[in-house]
């Protein structure tokens, strides 16, 4: 993906999990997912493989689950009203898609727990601010759950 669609595909999830969130897993999940904000990580740095995600034994078909939704209320353009653009349909839509393909596809066996390990330690890098934060709050603006770079539609718009 270019840029500019690594960035939407970030922003319309995040703000299709944050929406529909429950749990904290949930939770844990989409801002993992708005930490690949690449307007503060640096353009062309953001990438993630499946099995970098926060995924644990015990709980990858609920967390499958909620991805599915999660994509699945993507589709169906959740909340694309708050970003100040408008997203391509047919791109978002067969990207989406071929996300959900892959998430399906996903199983226990793909599983690397010491990337959720690493991802919720604490240390120097982190600069006093948690990985998680604390509370799970999300942007008063934007209803989007922060992540420790802050809101990704706010940093989008910076």
């Amino acid at each position: 993906m270019t840029n500019t669609a690594t960035s939407v595909f970030i922003e319309i999830l995040v703000l299709s999990g944050s929406l529909i969130a429950e749990t904290d897993r949930e939770k844990e999940f989409v801002i993992w997912l708005a930490q690949r904000d690449q307007n503060v990580v640096g353009r062309g740095t953001v990438g993630f493989d499946l099995d970098e995600m926060p995924w644990l034994e015990n709980d990858v078909d609920l967390m499958k689950q909620f991805m599915l939704r999660m994509i699945d209320t993507a589709i169906n353009k959740t909340q694309w009203h708050i970003l100040d653009y408008v997203p391509g349909e047919e791109w978002s839509r067969m990207t989406l898609h071929h996300f959900l393909t892959v998430i399906q596809a996903f199983n226990q066996n793909h599983v690397n727990e010491q990337h959720y390990m690493e991802w919720t330690t604490l240390d120097e890098e982190d600069e006093y601010e948690p990985t998680i934060p604390e509370g799970y709050p999300k942007c008063q603006k934007h209803g989007a759950y922060r992540s420790c770079l802050g809101c990704v539609i706010c940093n989008s718009l910076d």
